[in-house]
């Protein structure tokens, strides 16, 4: 038994044998056909049509998908772990909601049902852990944590100056009833999202407008500039080139194994530990 959970749990866990290779891409089509599935069958005329092989499609995907969870917490070394890991709960949110619609798939719980079927979604989430750049994504998104959460504080705070100053110029004859709605035309604006449901009218509130949407064509590309930084660096430090060094002047990164100046501040590197 011993044996055959070790063995399970290479094919199932790990990716580096033919076994482990080959059971992936297995499960990565079923995960994307049970995904076309559930969106083919939101199509009215096609859920008419084709009703019971919309049905027969997804208990089978149930099916495979049930195993396949059974299986990781059988094999797993610390199953109370899987379990309660990320990729373990939305292993149980792919599968749940079919189980469910057999104690509540009654036409006083229909639209409840309904809510509880779109959870089939979630298997899409399934299909991070075959992407080997999502850790470096994840990496990145972690190391500009910090720099995004000042940034969005300085956005909301010019967002809530803005929209207080919009409310007192143009008042509610514009649409401006209340700060929180001035608020939210500020959040409008400022991305340049423009419903238009919400307009100045005088000639101080139309200047004021016309700054805060060019001043969302920069807001909008700072965030971008500071996750594209960081993806950059955790991709030199997840990469194969390990024998990247820092400069002692300016502290960048020099990718370059032989390089004997910065390529920033053209002082002379030191010679390389290998």
């Amino acid at each position: 038994m011993r044996k055959a959970r070790e063995k399970i749990y290479t094919i199932i866990f790990g990716t580096d044998t033919p076994a482990g290779k080959s059971f992936d891409v297995v499960l990565l089509v079923m995960i994307l056909l049970s995904i076309m599935v559930v969106m083919l069958e939101s199509v009215k005329t096609l859920q008419a049509a084709h009703h019971d092989f919309f049905a027969s499609a997804e208990w089978f995907f149930t099916f495979v998908f049930t195993l396949e969870y059974l299986f990781r917490i059988f094999s797993h070394p610390k199953p109370i772990k899987y379990v309660t890991s990320f990729m373990g709960i939305i292993d149980l949110l792919a599968i749940l909601p079919t189980y469910l619609g057999i104690f509540f798939d009654q036409a006083t719980f229909l639209l409840t049902v309904r809510a509880f079927r779109l959870l089939r979604m979630f298997r899409i989430l399934k299909l991070t852990r075959y992407v080997i750049e999502g850790t470096q994504l994840l990496n990145a998104m972690k190391g500009s944590l910090y720099k995004i959460t000042i940034f969005f504080g300085v956005v909301l705070t010019l967002v809530l100056l803005m929209g207080t100053l919009m409310y007192m110029i143009e008042g509610e004859k514009s649409g401006f009833s209340s700060i929180p709605q001035s608020i939210y035309w500020a959040i409008v604006t400022i991305t340049t999202v423009g419903y238009g449901d919400i307009a100045p009218a005088t000639v101080p509130g139309k200047m004021i407008a016309s700054l805060m949407m060019l001043t969302g064509y920069s807001i909008i590309a700072v965030p971008t500039g500071i996750i594209s930084v960081e993806i950059g660096r955790a991709a030199m430090r997840g990469g194969k080139n390990e024998s990247q060094r820092k400069c002692q002047h300016c502290s960048h990164i020099v990718i370059e194994d032989k390089a004997q100046f910065c390529s920033r501040c053209g002082e002379k590197m030191e010679e390389h530990q290998g």
